[in-house]
């Protein structure tokens, strides 16, 4: 699927097949299973379908490059067998534009999981860790030449907590200065900016009033012509501020800021309930785009 950034928001549908992941642990976890929801996704006009294998929520257990491919590989092959036959088409966006079929992107931080993931047809590397974690990954990824969405985080899963000091320049500052800093060493590691799409990474290394102020600030992180991809969807910070204790039920916390999104020019909104947000979404365009 080709597009030009900035004229219309696009939808990104997570699918988990993990048995530990926040709000939908242990529902995809089986092929099948997560074949069912990449046509849901994609019939409600997602036009992404993001794979995760390991859980990035905080406590989450580290399971290793081996459990990751077990659990990633077979849900991979299976759906893109799925769009290779033709099975999965996006609905056509507007009257000028044909239904297309979806990209596949990875949601790993990992080398030799990215690689086996590229291999067996993944479009796009999503790195929770910009890098960090694994800074193979950067020139695997240069060489493949695919779009890689680099992520602002601290720590892991079991120390970003405790990690969100910001200083007075305040967090917007912060992301960004700290957003421009990996991307340097992934394009050092040989990466095209043409490569790159930010992730503010909410929820990662930040309090709930920095999240808030993050959303508030997505113009600046946009002023530097860079894609953006937001992750917002069934988050802490908007069960704190709902009072919501319940992930699933933060949908409309979730198209809150997604319309937040939409307003700043983010290009990309990654989310759990794909038909709801795609007409936030498109709504949205219609009215600020």
């Amino acid at each position: 699927m080709a597009w030009r950034w900035g004229q219309r928001t696009h939808v990104m549908g997570v699918i988990n097949v993990t048995p530990d992941s926040f709000s939908d642990g242990g529902q995809f976890d089986r092929p099948e299973r997560a074949l069912a929801q990449a046509r849901r996704l994609v019939a409600q006009g997602v036009e992404i379908l993001d794979l995760g294998a390991q859980s990035t929520r905080p406590g989450a257990d580290d399971v290793g490059a081996v459990v990751e491919q077990q659990r990633l590989l077979p849900a991979l092959k299976l759906i893109r067998e799925a769009i290779a036959a033709g099975e999965l088409l996006c609905p056509a966006a507007g009257a000028q534009q044909a239904p297309q079929s979806p990209l596949i992107s990875v949601d790993t931080f990992r080398a030799p999981v990215a690689e086996a993931a590229l291999a067996a047809g993944a479009d796009w590397i999503n790195d929770v860790s910009g890098g960090r974690r694994d800074p193979a990954i950067l020139p695997l990824v240069a060489q493949a030449g695919c779009p890689y969405v680099l992520m602002h985080s601290r720590g892991d899963s079991q120390s970003m907590d405790g990690l969100t000091e910001y200083g007075a320049a305040g967090v917007v500052d912060g992301v960004l200065r700290e957003l421009q800093h990996t991307s340097e060493r992934a394009i050092a590691a040989g990466l095209q900016r043409e490569q790159l799409i930010w992730d503010p990474g909410l929820g990662f290394a930040k309090t709930t009033e920095q999240n808030l102020e993050l959303l508030r600030g997505l113009p600046r992180l946009r002023e530097e012509g860079i894609p953006l991809l937001v992750g917002p969807s069934r988050k802490r910070f908007i069960g704190a501020v709902l009072n919501e204790p319940r992930a699933k039920a933060r949908l409309w916390g979730t198209a809150a800021v997604v319309a937040q999104c939409v307003s700043a020019g983010v290009d990309v909104v990654r989310v759990h309930d794909g038909g709801p947000i795609v007409q936030v979404a498109r709504m949205a365009d219609a009215l600020w785009r």
